[in-house]
């Protein structure tokens, strides 16, 4: 048999490295326990623990606040007219974007054959209509002549049976006539009295009846006028002629080409008068109003500026708001140049004040944590005017006191949370 090694074998001490161990472990225990009982120690004291430097802080003090508005703004010109083609047919372009214009200078021209064949007939059909008017003038003239000749016939019968009573009356006194004769001749006298009175009324009918007549014929021929003058009138507008001093702006058609009636044709930039063109987002745009002053600033310079109007639309949560310069017009300025403006919207004195974060949105700016040594405590508060950078305090946090602007999500509203370095 082969002897095993187990006379080799011998126990080896276990006091001392045993006890190292043992010791160790303790310490570990005795340090896990400490910690626990300073965590719950914070816990119990102050709520939940957060670092100083995940949070910002500020400071209430009193001084001024100015509210404002500020944008990027472009240049645009305050009269930029877009031309449009008056009737249609084929166009004739004389200028180029880019070129001077003056005002009244023929920009385009537009054949249309239609145009000119309706104003010829609308003036054949005027001189006919006021032929007509001028015979019945004539007519009139003389339906009166005749009426008022019939008048002087019945009124010379009238006299003639009137002097032949007379003598027959004289005649019966002295006994050279009968009786007989005088009636007949008054009879006479009677029928010519009503013949009289016929005419004239006649007369007066006929007068009425023609003054009618002319009337309705002096109508027809002002209508007549009043198509040859509108169609006059488009035949000026084939010349299309620039409203204003300035420049071609963009021309949306091509020369030589046809046209139909109310098509867009060119732009003319008046640049003698330029304003600058902001879009605000729609919250701020609410207090915006015509005649708020501004600053309007770029290339190195700085103008005062005034609100000339505020768009009534809002367009992708923004409004469109123009400034225009308040005084002489900077010169250099150009179509579309980028300006940085700024509006002001009030601007009080003396109130308690602190700057602007993210508490403002949170909570609808209705609560804030204010710091005292390394708690913060949460508060109710009310605040007033609003700005970019500062807020009005109106109640719930007095001047000197901190509180936390940004960074209070991280709470979770609690009531109380501890704060460390």
């Amino acid at each position: 048999m082969i002897p095993d090694t187990s006379a080799q074998d011998s126990a080896l001490p276990t006091s001392g490295p045993r006890k190292k161990r043992l010791l160790f472990a303790g310490i570990l225990a005795i340090a896990a326990a400490t910690g626990i009982g300073f965590q719950f120690k914070h816990t119990v004291n102050g709520g939940a623990s957060y670092s100083r430097s995940r949070l910002t802080t500020a400071t209430a003090e009193i001084g001024d606040l100015t509210r404002d508005v500020s944008a990027e703004g472009k240049v645009v010109a305050a009269s930029a007219p877009t031309l449009y083609a008056g009737s249609g047919g084929s166009i004739t372009l004389s200028v180029e974007p880019g070129n001077p214009v003056k005002a009244g200078q023929v920009l385009a021209t537009i054949t249309s054959p239609e145009l000119v064949a309706n104003l010829a007939q609308a003036r054949s059909a005027a001189d006919a209509v006021k032929s007509a008017w001028l015979l019945a003038q004539a007519d009139t003239r003389l339906a009166d002549a005749s009426a008022e000749a019939a008048v002087q016939t019945t009124e010379l019968g009238l006299a003639s049976a009137s002097n032949e009573l007379a003598r027959q009356t004289r005649a019966f006194d002295v006994g050279a006539t009968s009786g007989l004769t005088v009636e007949q001749s008054r009879d006479a006298v009677a029928r010519a009295k009503i013949a009289y009175e016929q005419a004239k009324k006649a007369s007066t009918l006929k007068n009425d009846a023609t003054r009618f007549e002319l009337a309705a014929r002096r109508h027809a021929y002002e209508r007549a006028q009043l198509q040859v003058g509108d169609l006059e009138r488009q035949q000026e507008e084939l010349s299309v002629r620039s409203p204003v001093d300035g420049q071609v702006g963009q021309i949306f058609v091509n020369d030589r080409s046809t046209v139909a009636k109310d098509a867009k044709l060119l732009a003319v930039v008046d640049l003698s008068k330029l304003e600058v063109q902001v879009q605000v987002a729609e919250s701020q745009a609410r207090e915006l109003t015509a005649g708020m002053p501004g600053e309007i600033s770029g290339n190195g310079g700085q103008w005062r500026g005034r609100v000339s109007s505020v768009s009534p639309e809002v367009v992708n949560g923004e409004v469109s708001a123009r400034l225009r310069f308040d005084g002489a017009q900077p010169e250099a300025l150009r179509q579309n140049q980028r300006l940085s403006v700024r509006v002001l919207l009030d601007n009080r004195a003396k109130i308690l004040r602190i700057a602007r974060g993210a508490f403002v949105e949170e909570g609808g700016g209705r609560w804030a944590y204010v710091v005292t040594g390394d708690v913060a405590v949460r508060r109710p508060i009310r605040l007033g005017a609003q700005g970019m950078s500062q807020v009005e305090i109106l109640d719930g946090i007095q001047s000197g006191e901190e509180i936390i602007i940004s960074g209070s999500e991280l709470f979770k509203n609690a009531e109380r949370v501890q704060l460390i370095k």
